[in-house]
């Protein structure tokens, strides 16, 4: 009688899954105070006030390298900016002997100390070939953007239809919008100057180039549910009518 072969169960055990990561770019907005902080604060306040949701679950990063503050003056500012809502993520310009868990990691724009690559500090080290950056593709967005909605691209953006109230949006290039605006819009968000921003009907609440804004309150009447064009010159943000 053949007897069948009992399979042993095996005992070797299957590799564990690794740990995986991976990179993502995202868009910040950075804020640079400048003293007196007092001041500077105020003027915060003041925006806060005509739009108290504006940094609501963004990232923000500040940059200090204007300001001379001690760590314990610097923790205090991120602690008066939380207070109003403004979650501070990052900090540009800060001392690195400060980097520690009472802080938010001090950013650097020198990759080797970003990654913390050990190098012989007394060799020179010869700088990295700049590669060419791809240029951001233009985004089309063939519908209106609703209130409480906020949209960001990297390049320019184009949206045919709406902007409601208490929509937001924002490109690090130029935008278009083949409706009326109605809501926030800031263009040039990377540090961009050349952006501009053209609407078909105009009666927004905020409109910005660059971090240069002007809001609803300080836009002139005449502008209003007209067709406008609005850009920088000489470190002013302008906007005319297109008719």
């Amino acid at each position: 009688m053949a007897v069948a072969a009992l399979k042993q169960p095996t005992t070797e055990k299957q590799p564990a899954r690794s740990f995986q990561f991976h990179g993502r770019t995202f868009l910040t907005f950075v804020l640079q105070p400048e003293m007196p902080l007092g001041r500077w604060l105020s003027e915060a306040d003041t925006w806060l006030a005509r739009s108290p949701d504006f940094f609501a679950a963004k990232p923000v990063v500040i940059d200090v390298s204007r300001l001379l503050l001690t760590k314990a003056k610097l923790a205090k500012l991120i602690a008066d900016l939380g207070s109003r809502g403004i979650r501070v993520m990052g900090l540009l310009g800060a001392d690195p002997a400060w980097a520690d868990s009472d802080l938010p990691p001090v950013l650097s724009a020198n990759r080797m100390a970003e990654l913390g690559t050990p190098r012989d500090m007394s060799q020179p080290v010869a700088p990295a070939p700049e590669l060419a950056k791809p240029a951001p593709k233009p985004l089309v967005i063939d519908a209106p953007v609703r209130s409480g909605q906020t949209l960001f691209h990297d390049g320019d953006l184009t949206i045919i239809g709406s902007v409601s109230s208490g929509a937001e949006i924002v490109a690090t290039g130029s935008i278009h919008i083949y409706g009326a605006l109605r809501g926030r819009v800031l263009a040039g968000a990377d540090g961009n100057k050349a952006a501009h921003i053209f609407c078909r009907r105009f009666a927004a609440e905020l409109v910005a180039i660059d971090g240069f804004y002007r809001m609803a309150e300080d836009i002139e009447l005449s502008l209003l549910e007209r067709p406008v064009h609005a850009w920088l010159e000489d470190g002013a943000l302008n906007i005319k009518a297109l008719d």
